[in-house]
């Protein structure tokens, strides 16, 4: 066995993610393997301090990883994150993991990061006892939480580098001579509890060090990240106080910073005074809809989701929310967060780099995800997207213009994708900050409590022959270009969401029912949500019914086919449930052309259904019609008169 351990080199990836994906118990699965660009662009995204690799006769067999920040955590001065340790199964109990280990703290020493932060399964008894015999302690949760592991820190590098310069010539020979740090401490216990103890108040943990015949007993602030007290015991029994030097960085402790809150239209809002983490809470509902971390002035390490650092911010307060600024040299970052009554709006302006990255957590544990392809998942890791929370750089990019959304019980939580963005799981997303043409990078969150923030928005444009806008609360439920006039499916000439038009009959043998494209000549508008053409006769109006809308037409002189049409706002590919004949039916509108119905509803973007159907007419009906442009819905009558009832709901229809 000729084993050598070296720096990760370009070209080593692929080796790596392969023995990754061959190996279920490796430390970084991702559900259906990563691959070599994939991991390469971890080890970019995680600002990596140095990437170890052991090889067994030019086989790659284990790695192990120095990082500032991992994508769940970010380090603090002084600190560094080890990860991605795996040591191929054949390998193990053998000299790869010590020697990856030993050489991975000697880097550590000599560069100045002196305390090693990692995480690992405590049902794998065979490494939780290595670290464990390796100085490893417990100073926060000492039991696992959701994902599986727990944090050990490992302080010998701090303790070592601060007493160092006073140990005296015979002490300094003797840790010289130390090959491994499992002669070094002594044994731990391998229970699930915290190795933290309160002294004056302060939160320390405790060190005894052997080398060869000398010990040293320390004493560690785990919160300052320093030695507070050390004692040399030389053979025969003497012991002396050491002179601490303090390490070579300086960490930022909590300030004792409260949070600053606001609420508008049943929305609160909590940023954090420490990290800059942003909560929105909503009444009835447990705990935060929305979890937002903080772009650090150093764009290259961001906040990990489960964990940021404490930073030097300043909040101050503005019309409808806060801003909240952080300062790093000549680095600035500041984001201004603010509640309107259809969610959040968070603006970014930077100086120095003008990328950024953060982490946003949606806080419902049941419901429905629906992703960008239009497709409906229970709420949960990996479902609707692989989780790649492991290594987020294998997460999945989702295209500019579509949206994503949460439904539960008691909120919606929706974002149409306005910049970069790719999902790590169904409720975690990764956003890079793009700033627009006036620099300030935006991102906007509708998140919509049940029963709240209702109110109907309904404009009629007689310049677009119909209807340009209808909301139902923050429920957008048609699509329209206006002021703008663009083709949609074969028709040149849309700029209406809804609008009304004379039509071929849909059993003309040579040509069929048209596509709504509008005659020529003025509408005029006889009632506050209708419109009149004087020059065809035609005639339509709106007004509330139940919980919904009746679109009333009338027509004069005609044989021809009256159509209420309905451009609604859906992804490309969406849900449709029709009753065709009496039969329900569940289709998806990426899996057909036209479909006839008596009565169909389609899903709206926002996981909200749009129900349609005839209010009288035997003969009515409704086609619907997928296209590269996307859905259009005909109500189709033959009649002078006709009605049509338009509903927005939760839930598809019982038919």
């Amino acid at each position: 066995m000729a084993l050598t351990i070296r720096p990760y080199q370009e070209g080593d990836a692929h080796a790596i993610a392969e023995l990754y994906n061959r190996h279920r118990d490796n430390p970084n699965p991702v559900a259906g393997g990563v691959s070599g660009a994939e991991l390469a662009h971890e080890l970019a995204e995680r600002e990596t301090a140095t990437f170890l690799v052991a090889e067994d006769d030019e086989r790659l067999v284990g790695t192990f990883g120095l990082f500032h920040n991992t994508g769940r955590r970010s380090a603090r001065a002084g600190e560094l994150i080890a990860d991605m340790f795996f040591v191929h199964p054949a390998h193990r109990g053998g000299l790869v993991t010590g020697r990856l280990f030993t050489e991975a703290v000697e880097w550590m020493m000599r560069t100045g990061c002196l305390v090693l932060r990692l995480t690992v399964n405590p049902a794998n008894t065979v490494a939780f006892r290595l670290y464990r015999r390796v100085g490893c302690v417990s100073v926060g949760r000492a039991v696992p939480g959701e994902d599986g592991n727990v944090e050990l820190h490992n302080y010998i590098p701090l303790v070592v580098r601060s007493v160092f310069a006073d140990l005296g010539e015979r002490a300094t020979a003797a840790l010289g001579g130390l090959t491994s740090f499992a002669s070094v401490t002594e044994s731990r216990d391998d229970e699930l509890r915290s190795d933290v103890r309160m002294v004056d108040g302060v939160r320390t943990v405790d060190y005894s060090l052997a080398l060869g015949e000398f010990r040293i007993d320390a004493s560690v602030d785990v919160d300052r990240g320093a030695v507070r007290e050390a004692r040399l015991t030389e053979p025969g029994g003497p012991a002396r106080e050491l002179r601490i030097t303090r390490p070579p960085y300086e960490v930022r402790a909590p300030r004792g910073v409260a949070p600053y809150r606001f609420t508008e239209s049943g929305l609160t809002c909590e940023v954090d005074g420490e990290d800059g983490t942003l909560s929105v809470l909503v009444a009835g509902h447990r705990g935060p809809v929305l979890v937002s971390t903080w772009p650090s002035c150093r764009a290259d390490r961001p906040a990990g989701w489960r964990e940021g650092e404490p930073r030097d911010l300043t909040l101050e307060p503005v019309e409808g929310g806060v801003r909240v600024t952080e300062r790093d040299g000549d680095a600035t970052v500041t984001g201004t967060f603010t509640l309107d009554g259809s969610g959040l709006l968070q603006e970014f302006t930077r100086t120095g780099s003008a990328t950024g990255r953060i982490f946003q957590t949606v806080g419902l544990r049941q419901g429905v995800f629906t992703g960008a392809d239009g497709q409906a998942h229970p709420v949960g890791l990996g479902q609707g997207v692989r989780d790649a929370s492991e290594i987020v750089a294998a997460s999945r990019a989702v295209e500019e213009g579509a949206e994503l959304t949460w439904r539960g019980r008691d909120v919606r939580v929706s974002l149409a994708v306005d910049g970069p963005l790719r999902l790590v799981h169904s409720t975690l997303l990764e956003r890079g900050l793009e700033p627009g043409a006036d620099g300030v990078a935006r991102m906007r969150t509708t998140i919509r409590p049940s029963g709240a923030d209702t109110a109907r928005r309904l404009e009629v444009r007689a310049a677009a022959g119909g209807v340009t806008v209808w909301r139902e609360g923050t429920t957008k439920v048609l699509r329209s270009p206006y002021p703008r006039t663009r083709s949609h499916g074969y028709n040149p000439h849309w700029s209406a969401g809804l609008w009304v038009t004379h039509e071929n009959s849909r059993h003309d043998r040579a040509a069929g029912l048209g596509w709504g494209v509008p005659a020529a000549g003025a509408w005029e508008e006889k009632h506050p949500l209708g419109l009149h053409a004087p020059d065809s006769g035609l005639g339509w109006e709106i007004a509330a019914d139940g919980d919904g809308l009746r679109v009333d037409t009338r027509a004069t002189g005609t044989d021809r086919e009256t159509v209420v049409w309905l451009t609604p706002q859906t992804p490309l590919r969406t849900p449709v449930v029709l009753d065709s004949d009496g039969e329900r039916w569940e289709l998806n509108s990426g899996d057909f052309r036209q479909v006839w119905a008596r009565r169909a509803a389609v899903r709206l973007s926002d996981g909200r259904w749009l129900h349609c159907a005839p209010a009288t007419g035997s003969h009515d009906e409704l086609v619907l019609r997928a296209t590269p442009s996307g859905l259009l819905v005909g109500g189709v009558s033959a009649a002078r008169e006709s009605a049509w009832l338009l509903s927005v709901h939760d839930t598809p229809p019982s038919f």
